[in-house]
């Protein structure tokens, strides 16, 4: 059976090849932290999160810095108790990229995004951002959704998908075993 063009973009994404990618790292490292784009680099990727090609969509690469998320050990003047070391950012990289792309355009909110490439010092990552301004995006019955009050701010809330990855939400269940529902503070913050 012949097969689609996403699936063979799909297939090549699954394992880049460092000739693949990396004269597009360069690029990328010497450039902005956050930059706009014509198109997505992962077309596959971009269309299952929700992407098309048409006015008030749009798609920008940002570049997260990694590592420094968890504290040093204490030097001197020990206290057995607080020797251990503890995450500081309980935040997946990918959900720090979406709200930096959010503050940045504030009149933008973020529909999606995706990873599209690391090195020893970055995370890079593609945000689908929507403008619930436009008529093209009020008129779209896949889209509409996004001019509602209630979905403005979505990454800063957490409401996206890699937020809610991280939060721990995409298991979806009761029992005082899974303690993230329906919020950490409602558990008292022992969920993460």
């Amino acid at each position: 059976m012949a097969k689609g063009m996403y699936h063979y973009i799909k297939q090549a994404w699954k394992k880049p090849t460092r000739e693949m990618l990396q004269s597009k790292l360069i690029q990328w490292r010497a450039g902005d932290s956050i930059v706009p784009v014509d198109k997505p680099i992962r077309l596959d990727r971009a269309r299952t999160l929700g992407y098309k090609d048409k006015k008030g969509i749009f798609v920008v690469r940002v570049r997260v810095k990694r590592g420094g998320r968890t504290r040093s050990r204490h030097k001197h003047g020990r206290k057995s108790r607080k020797q251990h070391v503890s995450k500081i950012l309980k935040m997946s990289y990918q959900w720090v990229a979406e709200i930096r792309a959010e503050r940045k355009y504030e009149n933008l909110e973020v529909l999606n995004s995706y990873p599209i490439g690391k090195d020893g010092k970055y995370y890079f990552f593609e945000v689908i951002l929507v403008d619930p301004t436009k008529r093209e995006i009020q008129t779209d019955k896949q889209l509409n959704w996004m001019c509602k009050v209630e979905n403005s701010k979505r990454a800063q809330r957490g409401l996206t998908g890699a937020a809610k990855k991280s939060r721990g939400l995409v298991r979806r269940g009761n029992s005082p075993k899974l303690k993230v529902r329906p919020s950490l503070r409602a558990w008292n913050r022992q969920g993460k």
